[in-house]
This record gives structure tokens, C-alpha cells and sequence, in this order.
């Protein structure tokens, strides 16, 4: 029996130690959005035009090849050569280089907008949601007034009580685009409210701000995400639109909405002083659909 012993004690030893494989690491929410977003080549593409408008925005200084305000009357409406890219506007300046800094402002009026929509709509439509009630009722027929006006039509009227600049606009564009993302988020509160875990926290004592912020905010965030890039896009429309009537950025400062109001006297005579920031325009604005559309798909778990 010892001799039995003695040969089955290190058999069970060496099993003992046998090291456990190691298990798969789980992907977290975030990096399965990331490979469904990737497997979409719109979605890629335009973000990689984004990206590339991003980084044109940023390096405008360095890489635009002249002043965007300096004149020259003796290349006035000069065409396209190796020595102006995009030819020459009225007042001969550099439309290249002034293309690369109108992406600044187009830019800067579409993210700040964007920020101010959210900063304001989402609480407001957070506390909308959550309390219901007559709190409710006052904020969503306030905000179905606002929604019975077209977003242009507001941002123009907006703009034009406040005055013609670009932080003005920031601001028009900002509150016209708020009762979208006060909607968007209470919808999406009221659907999560009534989730199981939303219940489970509140069954243990946690006071209501805490499951507003820590388990009903974080849950909708994904739809907002993709709101922001499609009111992104319509930012940009309306800061052109805006600069061509006058109500955004002022002259001689770029601006692809101002650069098409003055193309407009010379689209026979000078036509790449309006395909150019059109080309812009249309270019940036199609990849944020994109990018939004693809967003919308990679946060719905239901796309596989």
C-alpha cells in the first residue's frame, strides 16, 4: 500500500500545478461598436475625409500657400495654374487658401453648435423624461413650439436679432438644433427608465440623481452620438447658408458660404470660385452622413 501511495502522491501533484489556460478577454461594449463601424467602407470613408477636413483646418497656417486676405490686382480672376491650384477670386486672392481657412470656420461653427445643442437639450430632455409629470408636459410642448419652426428659418431669425458674426451664428445654430436632441433624449429615457436594472437601483435606496446620472444617462448616450454627427452636417449648411446671406462670417475673412455669395457675379466668367467651396461643402457634409449612418449601425446591437 505504501509503495501505491508513493506512486500516485506525484501523479496528483503534477496535476495540482498544472497551470489553468487562460480565458479570452470579453470585448467591451465600445471595441465591438469599433469592428462593426470598421466592417462599413462608408462609414471608413467618411471618416477618413473628416479626419482629413480635421487636419486641414488645424494646419491652414502651414499649409496654405498664401495669404487668404492678400490681394493682387494683377491676378484677378486668374484660372487655375501651378501658381494659384484653385485659381484666383475677384480681388485676386488665393481661393486654395482660402478654401483651407473657410474650413476653420466651417468646422468651428459645426462642433461648438453641436456643443451647445447638447449642453442644453440634453439635461433639459434628461429631467423631462425622468420626472414625466407636468414637468414633462410644459418642456415637451415648449419643445414641439420650437419644432413646428424649420431649423433654417430659426437659425436666420435667431442670427438676425442677435447680429452678423461668427459667434453669433454658433449660438442661432446652437439653440435651433436644441429641441432635436431634447426629443432624442427623453425617447430614449423613457425607454430606459423601465429597464430591469434602472429598477434594481432604485430598489436599493439610490437616490433618483444618481440613477439618472450613473444608469439611465450612460445608456443613451449612443443615439445622441449619432445625432451629433447629422446635426453636425446641418450645422455646416446652415453656417454657409448664414454666410451667404450675410449673418455669418464677415468679409474679408474665408468662409465657404461668403466665398459662394461673392462666386455668384462670376460663375460665367470665374466658375472655380464657386465649384471650389461648393466641392467643400458637399464633400464634408456627405461624409458626416456617413460617418453618422455608419455610427447609427455599429451602436445597434442588433447589426451584426
Amino acid at each position: 500500500m505504501k509503495q501505491i501511495d508513493m506512486g500516485i502522491a506525484p501523479a496528483v501533484s503534477s496535476i495540482a500545478i498544472k497551470p489553468a489556460a487562460a480565458t479570452p478577454r470579453e470585448a467591451t461594449p465600445a471595441q465591438r461598436a469599433w469592428r462593426r463601424l470598421a466592417r462599413r467602407r462608408g462609414a471608413m470613408v467618411g471618416l477618413f475625409i473628416v479626419l482629413l477636413f480635421i487636419i486641414v483646418a488645424v494646419c491652414a497656417p502651414w499649409i496654405a500657400p498664401y495669404d487668404p486676405l492678400a490681394t493682387s490686382w494683377s491676378a484677378v480672376r486668374k484660372g487655375p495654374s501651378l501658381g494659384f491650384l484653385f485659381g484666383t477670386d475677384e480681388l485676386g486672392r488665393d481661393v486654395l487658401s482660402r478654401v483651407l481657412w473657410g474650413a476653420r470656420a466651417s468646422l468651428q461653427v459645426g462642433l461648438l453648435s453641436v456643443c451647445i445643442s447638447m449642453m442644453l437639450g440634453v439635461p433639459i430632455g434628461l429631467v423631462a423624461g425622468y420626472i414625466g409629470g407636468w414637468t414633462d408636459g410644459i418642456i415637451s410642448r415648449m419643445t414641439d413650439a420650437m419644432l413646428a419652426v424649420p431649423f433654417l428659418i430659426l437659425a436666420i431669425a435667431l442670427a438676425a436679432f442677435l447680429g452678423p458674426n461668427l459667434t453669433n451664428v454658433m449660438i442661432a445654430i446652437g439653440i435651433s438644433a436644441t429641441p432635436v436632441f431634447i426629443r432624442l433624449t427623453r425617447a430614449q429615457v423613457l425607454a430606459v427608465k423601465v429597464e430591469d436594472f434602472v429598477e434594481a437601483a432604485r430598489a436599493i435606496g439610490n437616490p433618483h440623481w444618481r440613477i439618472a446620472l450613473r444608469h439611465v444617462l450612460p445608456n443613451v448616450l449612443p443615439p445622441l452620438i449619432v445625432q451629433s454627427t447629422l446635426a453636425f452636417a446641418a450645422a455646416i449648411i446652415a453656417e454657409a447658408s448664414l454666410s451667404f446671406l450675410g449673418l455669418g462670417q464677415q468679409p474679408p475673412a474665408p468662409s465657404w458660404g461668403s466665398m459662394l455669395n461673392t462666386a455668384k457675379n462670376y460663375v460665367d466668367t470665374a466658375p472655380w470660385m464657386a465649384i471650389w467651396p461648393g466641392l467643400s461643402i458637399f464633400l464634408l457634409v456627405v461624409s458626416l452622413n456617413l460617418l453618422g449612418d455608419g455610427l447609427r449601425d455599429a451602436f445597434d446591437p442588433r447589426h451584426r
